[in-house]
C-alpha cells in the first residue's frame, strides 16, 4: 500500500519491523492503512506468514518511532527486526504453537462428548442435559477462545473489523442463544417454559472454536518451520573473534570487530567477518556460501567469508566487512526480505480479506432479517440466529490471506537451504513460465568429488577387492 504523503524532499530509507498481535488478514489491512497514513511514508507492505512490515519512508518526514507509534495505535505491536531479534522469533513461534496446541487440546477435551450428547438425537436424553451442555461449552468459550472475543473488542473500539470478529460474532451469538434457552426457555419459544424443551446449540460455539484453534495451531507450526532458512544462515555466524591488537592477542565478541582489525584463525575455526589474508595459508570450506564443495586455497592477499569454515593451515587476515556489510549478512537480508515480499496474487488477496469480513457481517444480517421475518413465527428467531450464525462461520477468510505469502515462505526456504536465493515473491510467481533454464556443471548437477561407484574385479586371485579402495 502507497501513500501520498511522502514528497521528494527527504532521504528515502526503508525499515523492517517485527509486528505480532496479527491473525488474519484483516489486521494486514489495519496495519497497511495506519502506516501509510503517517505523512511520509511511500509504502508499507505487511506479510501476515512472516509477522513483519516492510515500511518505505523519507527522512526526516517521518520517522521509525512515528511508524511504530502508527502500529501500536492500531492495536498492534512493532519492533525494529534484527538478529537478535530474528533468533527470539523462533523462540516466540514455538511458544505461540505451544499455547495453540494447549488450547486446542482443553477444547477438544470438552467438545468430543459435548458432541456425542448433541449428536445422540435423543438417545441421551436426560434431566438436567442442557446444564451439562453448558457446563461443557464453558471452558471451551471463556478459556480457549478467549483470544478471539478480546481480538473482537479491540477490533470494536478501533472500528475495525477482521476474521475474530466473525468468531466472536458467529460463536457468541450460537452460546448466548443456548444460555438463554436453558436458563429462560420461555423467552425462545413462548409455548413452554420447561427447561430441555427449547433445542440448544452449545456445540456449534464449542466444535467451531476447536476446529478455529486446530487451526492456528497448524499455522504457527507452519509459521515456525518456515523460519528455520533463516535461523541456519545465522547459525554459521561465528559468535567470538581472536583479535590481534597493540600485539596482544584477544577474544571478542564478533559484534565488536572493527574495519583494519587482524584476525587470527586456526584449524576448524569459522572465519567471523569478511577480510584479506595477510599472511599464512589454508583451505577454505566455502561450501554453505558458494555451494563449491571443495575447500579452497588461500594465500596473502585472497579474501576470505564470514560463516566459512577453516580446514587445514593457520592464518592471519585483516577484516574489510563486518556487521551487515558482510556477505553472509547479506543473504540473510535477501532471504529475509524474499520471504518477506508479496506476490501480485498475494496482494490481490489482502486487498479482497480487507473488504471481506463487512461484507459477510452484512451478509449475516440480512440473512437474520430475512428469516425473522418470513420464517414461521414460532421458529422465526431461532432460525434466524442460526442462519445467521452459519454464514458468519463458513465466511472465516484467514485461508485467503494465509495461504499465499505461507506458500512463498515455504518454497524460498527451501531454496535457500539448497542453496538457491529467489530474490522476491513476485520472481517466484513467474516461474512457472520459464521454459528453459541453464545450469552451472560443477557443484550444481555435479558434486565435484570424485566417488568410487563400482568395483570390477579383473584378477580372480584376488579375494578382497575392496581393499584396492579401502
Amino acid at each position: 500500500m502507497t501513500s501520498g504523503g511522502a514528497t521528494p524532499s527527504g532521504t528515502a530509507e526503508t525499515v523492517e519491523l517485527q509486528i505480532s498481535g496479527m491473525t488474519c488478514a484483516g489486521c494486514v489491512r489495519s496495519i497497511e492503512r495506519a502506516v501509510a497514513a503517517v505523512p511520509g511514508v511511500a509504502r508499507a507492505e505487511v506479510n501476515l506468514a512472516t509477522g513483519t512490515a516492510s515500511v518505505e519512508y523519507e527522512a526526516p518526514l517521518a520517522d521509525v518511532s512515528d511508524i511504530r507509534e502508527a502500529v501500536e495505535h492500531a492495536g498492534y505491536g512493532a519492533r525494529e527486526t534484527s538478529p537478535a531479534i530474528t533468533e527470539a522469533k523462533g523462540e516466540d513461534q514455538q511458544r505461540e504453537a505451544a499455547i495453540w496446541k494447549r488450547k486446542f487440546i482443553l477444547a477438544a477435551v470438552f467438545t468430543l462428548p459435548l458432541l456425542v450428547v448433541a449428536m445422540s438425537h435423543g438417545a441421551l436424553v436426560f434431566p438436567g442435559g442442557h446444564w451439562m451442555q453448558l457446563a461443557l461449552t464453558l471452558p471451551v468459550v471463556l478459556y480457549s477462545g478467549r483470544q478471539f472475543f478480546v481480538s473482537a473488542l479491540k477490533g470494536l473500539r478501533r472500528r475495525s473489523a477482521d476474521m475474530n470478529t466473525l468468531i466472536a460474532v458467529g460463536t457468541g451469538s450460537a452460546f448466548l442463544y443456548s444460555l438463554v434457552a436453558t436458563i429462560a426457555p420461555g423467552w425462545i419459544d413462548p409455548r413452554t417454559a420447561a427447561p430441555g424443551d427449547v433445542p440448544v446449540y452449545f456445540e456449534t460455539a464449542a466444535a467451531i472454536i476447536t476446529l478455529i484453534l486446530l487451526g492456528r495451531f497448524l499455522e504457527a507450526k507452519a509459521r515456525r518451520r518456515t523460519s528455520t532458512a533463516i535461523r541456519g544462515l545465522l547459525e554459521l555466524q561465528a559468535s567470538r573473534a581472536r583479535v590481534v591488537r597493540a600485539g596482544v592477542e584477544i577474544d571478542i565478541a564478533v559484534e565488536d570487530v572493527r574495519i583494519g582489525d587482524v584476525i587470527v584463525i586456526r584449524p576448524g575455526d569459522r572465519i567471523p567477518v569478511d577480510g584479506e589474508v595477510v599472511s599464512g595459508e589454508s583451505a577454505i570450506d566455502e561450501a554453505a556460501l558458494t555451494g563449491e564443495s571443495i575447500p579452497v586455497d588461500k594465500a596473502a592477499g585472497d579474501f576470505v567469508l564470514g560463516g566459512t569454515v577453516n580446514t587445514t593451515g593457520s592464518f592471519l587476515f585483516r577484516a574489510r566487512k563486518v556487521g551487515s556489510a558482510t556477505m553472509l549478512a547479506r543473504v540473510v537480508e535477501l532471504v529475509k526480505k524474499a520471504q518477506g515480499s508479496k506476490a501480485p496474487i498475494a496482494r490481490l488477496a489482502d486487498v479482497i480479506s480487507g473488504y471481506f469480513t463487512p461484507a459477510v457481517i452484512g451478509i449475516a444480517t440480512i440473512t437474520f432479517a430475512a428469516w425473522y421475518l418470513l420464517a414461521p413465527p414460532e421458529d422465526a428467531f431461532r432460525l434466524a440466529v442460526l442462519n445467521a450464525v452459519a454464514v458468519l462461520i463458513i465466511a472465516c477468510p484467514c485461508a485467503m490471506g494465509l495461504a499465499t505469502p505461507t506458500a512463498v515462505m515455504v518454497g524460498m526456504g527451501r531454496g535457500a537451504e539448497s542453496g538457491i536465493l529467489i530474490k522476491n515473491a513476485e520472481t517466484l510467481e513467474t516461474l512457472h513460465k520459464v521454459r528453459a533454464v541453464v545450469f552451472d556443471k560443477t557443484g550444481t548437477l555435479t558434486t565435484g568429488k570424485p566417488k568410487v561407484t563400482d568395483v570390477t574385479v579383473y584378477n580372480t586371485q584376488m579375494t578382497q577387492p575392496t581393499q584396492l579402495h579401502g
